[in-house]
């Protein structure tokens, strides 16, 4: 099978792969420009940083690729929209909205050119999407990991969404190899997205221990989180996890107010954050479904390699 291009607004991925925007700090300039740079489009996760943090990682990912780069952000948080028109102002390829969507993101994309490309999971959005003037959609099952907005697989809701929008569906959740690339063109789909392969390469901003997680996880250690930001996350067993699932205090002594809406039962930014970091006692890990595929840290080149020879061989 050759893989064609994937094409959004005016932008043309000679890889119809894009590198899933993962917070907090996994999907930074360095990866990002490494998918970029084998011709796919790399994200940067905007969420949890400051406006001049994004700035800078957004100058650093065109000082080390000419490709196309595009953020990642969540909607449920407070600083969404300033971090929007930031990368925007810096001229940022195109926009990833996670976990929501506003009409108002459509009209900064319309005003300035980008194209703006909200998660969906479900036909009925995806429409919604298209009509308030989507780019492309990506469409995420319950089989990838962090956010989740349904318990439905995304080899269901795919195909109703291809059936439903006339713009690029790009498929998301539990792609981890040529197999499953092949698999999602079948259905129809423009191009892919994925996140925990390129969360476990040399260029993610992951912590060694973070990525040894993957390599020892297996398909039980995957697990549902009750997420503050009031959806449920896919994560990974670790001690954080059964802190979660004990009887300890896990409210936050201090709260920033980063979301517009939180449960407060623990401080998602700051597990995030300790997990990249390495701490894997506070720190709170998302995987998606079948990270126990995941046998080797490897390089962005050599995992789009690997890609490229399993489509070959599997088509």
């Amino acid at each position: 099978m050759k893989l064609p291009e994937l094409k959004i607004g005016h932008l043309v991925a000679k890889l119809p792969i894009v590198q899933g925007g993962m917070a907090i700090r996994i999907s930074m300039a360095p990866l990002a420009a490494a998918v970029a740079n084998e011709g796919g489009i790399g994200l940067i996760a905007a969420t949890g940083l400051t406006e001049e943090e994004l700035r800078s990682e957004i100058r650093e990912a065109r000082r080390l690729t000419k490709g196309i780069i595009g953020i990642n952000c969540l909607f449920a948080a407070r600083d969404f929209a300033k971090l929007v028109q930031a990368a925007i102002d810096e001229g940022i390829d195109l926009v990833v909205s996670g976990a929501g969507f506003s009409r108002d993101m459509f009209q900064w994309g319309k005003e300035s050119g980008t194209p703006i490309v909200p998660i969906v999971s479900s036909a009925r959005l995806a429409k919604l999407a298209q009509k308030l003037g989507a780019a492309a959609v990506v469409v995420e099952g319950k089989e990838a990991g962090g956010h989740l907005g349904t318990d439905e697989s995304m080899k269901k809701i795919v195909p109703e969404v291809v059936a439903a929008v006339d713009i690029p569906v790009i498929a998301a959740g539990g792609i981890i190899d040529g197999h499953d690339i092949v698999d999602a063109f079948k259905m129809g789909v423009s191009g892919v997205q994925m996140g925990t392969r390129f969360a476990a390469s040399e260029e993610s901003g992951a912590a060694p221990e973070f990525r040894e997680l993957y390599l020892r996880s297996t398909h039980d250690d995957v697990v549902l989180i009750d997420s503050p930001v009031g959806l449920p996350g896919r994560g990974l067993k670790n001690s954080f996890w059964n802190k979660l699932n004990s009887d300890a205090d896990n409210t936050p002594k201090r709260c920033n107010g980063c979301l517009k809406h939180c449960s407060k039962s623990f401080c998602i930014v700051e597990a995030l954050n300790h997990a990249q970091q390495g701490n894997m006692e506070s720190g709170l890990v998302f995987s998606g479904e079948h990270v126990e595929r995941i046998k080797e840290i490897l390089p962005v080149r050599v995992i789009v390699e690997n890609l490229l020879r399993e489509i070959e061989a599997y088509s």
